[in-house]
């Protein structure tokens, strides 16, 4: 529902999540673009969603919406979000083990269609995308020194 209004606005909606607590949640979007994200392009998606949600009102109840950029382990959902990060290290959960293993971390070695290949120490794993829980990148955060 809020992807079409934020690709309007020249940003990407990267990711959503929604938080409930005790007196209300919190509605959390990711937006990226080519150019990065400052706080006026945060304000900007801000402004549109909470307008489109006021009117569809998909959550019942008082929340809170924050927007944000993905940030340094930003989350990787689409082969696009892979083929973009290609040569990074990731990390990601799988929905059902491979060879023992639900957990994996290693260098996001090769995309193609719907899989996926991770070079884990020395070994090459693929994965199906429709395997994968969750996948972040893992900063580098040498390159911030």
């Amino acid at each position: 529902m809020l992807a079409p209004s934020v690709e309007d606005l020249g940003y990407e909606l990267v990711d959503a999540e929604f938080h409930t607590a005790p007196g209300g949640g919190t509605l959390r979007l990711y937006i990226d673009s080519p150019d990065g994200i400052d706080i006026e392009a945060c304000e900007k998606v801000s402004r549109q969603a909470s307008a489109l949600l006021d009117v569809e009102d998909p959550i019942s109840g008082h929340y809170n919406l924050e927007v944000s950029s993905p940030g340094l382990n930003r989350v990787l959902r689409t082969q696009a979000h892979f083929a973009a990060f290609a040569g990074n290290e990731v990390s990601m959960i799988l929905r059902r083990p491979i060879d023992g293993r639900r957990k994996l971390r290693g260098v996001l070695t090769g995309v193609d269609d719907d899989k996926i290949e991770v070079t884990v120490g020395e070994t090459p794993v693929t994965v199906a995308l429709a395997q994968i829980e969750k996948a972040r990148l893992v900063p580098d955060y040498a390159d911030l020194l």
